[in-house]
């Protein structure tokens, strides 16, 4: 886990101003993230707790954006050098360097969690305690909204991502690895591929088990 997580960690502490440049806007041209994400807001403030983590914010647009949308958002990302961009960026709100697997987070604390394209570097053995982590952190009724690369054949595929390795996942076994964690899936939305990879891009929506606080 260490060693994958430190060659993630130092790709991306190489491209945060490339990176930054290129997705600061990003969702101004994708209409379908730009709305799960606007539902995603729209469900946690309904749970009564608007705390929400952009979990690997990257350089923290879409924390600034879950503020906008009246969230109490705050961002954690891997990279020192991401978060650094992010305090500079967003001087107003709060960035932290952690890792998803060991979030700094009390537990059943949050409304939300945000992890958009964030966990398509964790290997598929892995992913079940990164869910479970997320899991952890959100109160009873609380919603994670999670987007990866979707694939049409039954196991995760393995590709070169432009950072750093990546994997695609089949939409009903990531589901099935929220429900795991005891998140129930409770929407999705596939949609056609953003970019050459000819992946489909995916947004599940999953609420953790139990009543609203």
């Amino acid at each position: 886990m260490v060693e994958h997580q430190d060659r993630t960690r130092a790709a991306y502490d190489g491209v945060v101003e490339l990176y930054a440049s290129l997705f600061a806007d990003r969702l101004e041209t994708r209409p379908f993230a730009r709305a799960m994400v606007g539902t995603f807001a729209e469900l946690v403030r309904g749970t009564g707790n608007p705390r929400a983590a952009d979990v690997g914010c990257g350089p923290g647009h879409l924390t600034a954006m879950l503020r906008d949308l009246g969230l109490d958002a705050f961002g954690l990302d891997l990279s020192p050098a991401m978060v650094d961009h992010a305090r500079r960026a967003h001087p107003e709100l709060r960035f932290d360097e952690a890792r998803m697997e060991a979030l700094p987070v009390a537990d059943g604390t949050l409304g939300g969690v945000l992890a958009h394209y964030s966990t398509i570097h964790t290997p598929p053995g892995e992913l079940p305690a990164l869910l479970a982590e997320q899991a952890r952190v959100l109160a009873p009724g609380g919603l994670l909204l999670v987007s990866f690369f979707a694939t049409g054949g039954p196991e995760p595929v393995r590709f070169d991502h432009k950072v750093a390795p990546a994997y695609s996942w089949p939409a009903d076994r990531f589901a099935e690895a929220l429900a795991g964690a005891g998140l129930v899936t409770s929407a999705r939305l596939l949609h056609d591929p953003a970019s050459e990879r000819g992946f489909l891009d995916a947004h599940l929506l999953a609420r953790r088990q139990g009543p609203a606080a």
